[in-house]
C-alpha cells in the first residue's frame, strides 16, 4: 500500500487537515503538541487506497523532545512515497525552516500552506509559483478550517503518487547533521513572501486584552468555567430527561413484555441487572455530548493555551508550569489522552509530578456519577453551584498533591508558550469532536460497563434464595467487611460496594448502583434521595472524586512512567487523600449539627 506522512509544527491545523481529508477522529485541538502517537487513515488517490500517517507536530527535525524522537524514528525505520508538510502562512518566516530540513531526508515532498484566509486579511501576500520554483516542489494555498483548496490537494497528492509510485526511505546522513540554513531561508522569504510592515491589529489582539489583562484574566477564566458548567445544566438535562422517558418505555413496553414467561432469575438479571445497569448510564450521554461541544469550544479557540500563560506563574510555585494545567484541564474529558499529552515536555521529572495531579482531573467516567447526584439531592441551582464546588476541589487536590511532591520530582525546565490567534470552531467541527469524543467514551467504556453491572448483580443477588442487596449476599458481606472503614465517612454499606467496581472504571458506579438498589434511572434518583442527606452524598461525591484512578489510567501510569514504584505512589496517594479529605468533611458537618 502507498503511503503519505503528514507533517508539520504544532498549532498549524495539520490535524484539522488530516480530519478534512480522510473523515477519520484525529483530535482537533488548538494546543501545541496535542497530537502524540501516530494516527492513520485510509484514504482513496487516483484509485490507490492510500495510507495518510499524521506525525506529531515538531519545531525542530534535530531537536530532543519525545515527539521529535518519534518522528526521527519514524523515518529511519518507515518507507514513504513522500511527505506532505502544513505550514501555517502567516508565519512563514519561522516555519519554513522545518521544511529545508525535511528537504535534506530526500524525500518527495508537497507543501501545504494552510490558514491562507487569516494571511489576507492581515495583508500577507505569498508569491506561490515564486515560492514553488524557490523550493523545487509544488505549493497549494488552503484553509483546513473551511475546505478550501481541498479540490487541489486532491490532485496534487494524486500527482506525487503517481511520479514516485515506489516507496523510499529517508537519506541516513540527513537526520545525523544540520545544514547551513538560515541564509537560505531569508533569502527565500525575501523573493516569495509580502509582509506589511505593520500587521493591523485583528480581533485576536482585542480579545487578549481582555482576556489576558493581568486583573481580570483569572477572573475571566473562571467565570467561564462556571457559565460552562451552567450552559451544561441548561441544555443538557432536558435532553436527559428526554433519554430516561424513551429507556423507560422501552424497557415497560418492549422487554418486561418480552420477559414474561423466562424464569424469574433470568427476568432479574436481564431487567434489573443488565438494562438497568447499562440503560443508566446511557441516559447520561446527552449530557456528556454536550459537555465535549463546549469543551470543543474553549480547546479550538485557543483558550486553554492563555490558561496555561495565565496560570504559569501559579503553577511555578508549585514545581509545574502552564502546560501542566492545560493537561489537567484536558483531563476534564478522560484522563488517558491527558496522560499521554505529557509527552511534549522534555523534562522527566516535570512530566512525573504532572502526572501526579492529572488524575484528580474530573473526568467525564466520573462527571456521571457527580451529575446523578446532584441531580437527585439538591435543586438545580444549588447543583450547578455543588458542580463546580467539585472542579475547584480537584484543582486543590491537584495543587496540594504538587507541593506536597515538588520536593522529590524537582523541574527547571523554562515554559516555552506560543500565543495561537483566536479560532472560533465551525459547526462541522463541533459535531465531530463531540461525536468521536461521545463515541470513545462508550466504545472505552462499553466492556467495563458491562462487566461491571453482571459482577454487581452476581454479588447483590448470590445466593439467590435470599433478598437481593441484603447482608447475606456477597455484596452484604463484603460490604461488612468494609464497614469500619466507610462508615467514619458517613458512606453507607451498599455505597462502598460501589467503591470497588469504580476502581475498575468510574463509568461502573451509577450502574452498580441500579443493579444494587433494583431500580431504573427514573427511579433511582429517588431512591438515593430517600437513602441519603446531603452531607453523605456529598461525602460519596468527595471521596469518588479524589480516590484512585481507574484501571486505564493507572495502565497508562505505568506506560508512561516506566516505573512501578512511581505508578504504586499515584495509586496510594489519592486513595489516603480521598479518606482524610471525607472524613474532615463528613465529621465537620456533623458536629456543625448539619
Amino acid at each position: 500500500m502507498k503511503r503519505l506522512a503528514l507533517l508539520g509544527m504544532p498549532n498549524t491545523g495539520k490535524s484539522t487537515f488530516f480530519n478534512r481529508l480522510t473523515g477519520a477522529g484525529a483530535r482537533v485541538g488548538n494546543w501545541p503538541g496535542m497530537t502524540v502517537d501516530l494516527l492513520s487513515a485510509k484514504v482513496l488517490l487516483g484509485g490507490d487506497m492510500v495510507e495518510l500517517i499524521d506525525l506529531p507536530g515538531i519545531y525542530n527535525l534535530h531537536g530532543f523532545s519525545d515527539d521529535e524522537q518519534v518522528v526521527r524514528h519514524f523515518f529511519t525505520s518507515q518507507p514513504v512515497n513522500g511527505l506532505v508538510v502544513v505550514l501555517d502562512t502567516t508565519q512563514l518566516d519561522r516555519q519554513l525552516a522545518l521544511l529545508l530540513q525535511l528537504k535534506t531526508l530526500g524525500l518527495p515532498i508537497t507543501l501545504m500552506l494552510n490558514m491562507a484566509d487569516e494571511a489576507r486579511q492581515l495583508g500577507i501576500h505569498v508569491d506561490q509559483q515564486r515560492l514553488s520554483d524557490e523550493l523545487g516542489l509544488t505549493v497549494t494555498l488552503i484553509s483546513a478550517k473551511y475546505g478550501k483548496g481541498f479540490q487541489h490537494v486532491r490532485r496534487t497528492l494524486e500527482n506525487l503518487l503517481r511520479e514516485h509510485p515506489h516507496l523510499a526511505n529517508a537519506s541516513p546522513t540527513a537526520l545525523n547533521q544540520d545544514q547551513n540554513i538560515e541564509a537560505e531561508l531569508d533569502r527565500i522569504i525575501s523573493d516569495s513572501v509580502t509582509t506589511p510592515v505593520t500587521v493591523p491589529t485583528g480581533i485576536s489582539q482585542r480579545i487578549d486584552q481582555l482576556f489576558l489583562h493581568p486583573w481580570l484574566g483569572l477572573p475571566l477564566f473562571f467565570l467561564c468555567m462556571f457559565g460552562l458548567f451552567q450552559l451544561v445544566y441548561g441544555i443538557g438535562t432536558p435532553l436527559q430527561d428526554g433519554m430516561s422517558w424513551l429507556l423507560d418505555h422501552v424497557k415497560t413496553l418492549i422487554l418486561v413484555p418480552a420477559l414474561q414467561g423466562a424464569p424469574a432469575p433470568l427476568q432479574s438479571f436481564l431487567i434489573d441487572g443488565l438494562f438497568n445497569g447499562v440503560g443508566t448510564v446511557l441516559s447520561f450521554l446527552p449530557i456528556i455530548v454536550v459537555f465535549f461541544m463546549v469543551m470543543a469550544v474553549v480547546e479550538d479557540s485557543g483558550y486553554l493555551a492563555r490558561s496555561a500563560w495565565l496560570m504559569d506563574a501559579l503553577m511555578a510555585k508549585m514545581g509545574l508550569d502552564g502546560r501542566s494545567f492545560v493537561m489537567q484541564l484536558m483531563g476534564f474529558g478522560c484522563n488517558v489522552p491527558a496522560l499521554m499529552g505529557t509527552r511534549i515536555m522534555r523534562s522527566r521529572t516535570l512530566r512525573l509530578l504532572t502526572m501526579m495531579v492529572i488524575p484528580f482531573s474530573l473526568c467525564s467516567a466520573r462527571l456521571q456519577v457527580f451529575l446523578f447526584f446532584s441531580g437527585a439531592i439538591f435543586k438545580p441551582v444549588a447543583a450547578a453551584s455543588v458542580m463546580f464546588g467539585l472542579y475547584i476541589t480537584s484543582f486543590l487536590m491537584a495543587f496540594l498533591t504538587a507541593l506536597v511532591w515538588r520536593g522529590k520530582f524537582r523541574n527547571h525546565e523554562p515554559l516555552l508558550l506560543e500565543l495561537p490567534p483566536w479560532r472560533f470552531p465551525t459547526p462541522r467541527q463541533l459535531l465531530a469532536q463531540a461525536w468521536q469524543q461521545s463515541g470513545h467514551f462508550i466504545r472505552g467504556a462499553s466492556g467495563f460497563i458491562v462487566a461491571g453491572v453482571i459482577m454487581v448483580w452476581a454479588l447483590t443477588h448470590y445466593p439467590f434464595n435470599v433478598t437481593p442487596a441484603s447482608a447475606s449476599t456477597l455484596a452484604g458481606r463484603l460490604a461488612d467487611w468494609m464497614s469500619p472503614i466507610f462508615q467514619p465517612l458517613g458512606i453507607n454499606r451498599l455505597l462502598s460496594v460501589t467503591l470497588l467496581f469504580g476502581f475498575v472504571a468510574k463509568e461502573i458506579v451509577i450502574g452498580s448502583l441500579a443493579v444494587i438498589y433494583g431500580a431504573g434511572e427514573s427511579r433511582l434518583a429517588g431512591v438515593i434521595a430517600h437513602q441519603l442527606d446531603w452531607v453523605q452524598a456529598l461525602s460519596f461525591m468527595l471521596f469518588t472524586l479524589i480516590y484512585t484512578p481507574c484501571l486505564s489510567t493507572v495502565a497508562v501510569l505505568k506506560q508512561e512512567s516506566k516505573s512501578w514504584g512511581f505508578t504504586a505512589l499515584a495509586v496510594a496517594w489519592p486513595l489516603a487523600l480521598a479518606w482524610l479529605v471525607s472524613f474532615v468533611f463528613y465529621q465537620t458537618a456533623r458536629a456543625l449539627g448539619w
